[in-house]
Formats: C-alpha cells, sequence, structure tokens
C-alpha cells in the first residue's frame, strides 16, 4: 500500500460497550480505512503507539440504511481492526491526549 505514512491507516478509536469489554484482554479496537490490510495496521500501530502488536483481526462494516424525509440513505461502510497487543504493552490514550495539546 503506498502511503505517505503508516498514521493515514489509522482513522480513530472505536469506543462501544464491546471494545471495553475486550480492553481487558489486552486488545483495542480501530476504525481504519478499508483499504487497510492486516500487515499495514500491524506496521502503523508499531510505528503510531510504539507498542507490540501480536495479531489483528479486521471486520468490514456495512452502513446503515437511514430514511428521511428526502428518501433513503446510507451510511458508509468502514472497517474495524481488533488489535490484540504483546503480553504488558498497553496504549494509554489519556498520555497521548497531553502530548498532542503541548
Amino acid at each position: 500500500m503506498k502511503q505517505k505514512h503508516k498514521s493515514e491507516l489509522l482513522l480513530g478509536i472505536h469506543f462501544s460497550e464491546k471494545a471495553n469489554r475486550i480492553a481487558d484482554n489486552n486488545q483495542r479496537v480501530f476504525i481504519v480505512r478499508t483499504s487497510a490490510k492486516k500487515l499495514d495496521i500491524k506496521k502503523a500501530v508499531q510505528e503510531v503507539f510504539d507498542v507490540d502488536v501480536k495479531d489483528v483481526k479486521t471486520i468490514l462494516v456495512k452502513g446503515k440504511t437511514k430514511r428521511n424525509k428526502f428518501g433513503k440513505g446510507r451510511c458508509a461502510d468502514f472497517k474495524k481492526a481488533y488489535v490484540t497487543l504483546g503480553q504488558g504493552q498497553e496504549i494509554n490514550l489519556a498520555e497521548r491526549n497531553e502530548e498532542k495539546s503541548k
């Protein structure tokens, strides 16, 4: 994949009840580009967060169909990546937000 930076693959972190449950198992859920491959996601997470990634599983989520007064519409499809971190590894988002604000 030809990208300027690997960090462009990671669009954000997915927050949900399931994502919070699996965080205890040393996993994190990211929203990534639909064209991203598992190896690219692994390298991007290792580069951006400086952690050891053990496994990556992906799922393509179909966008929901919505109806309004103008007719039917559809939300965009997106891809989720379940990233399993190595033993003792951690992604601390609070510290990253403090670093960005400085």
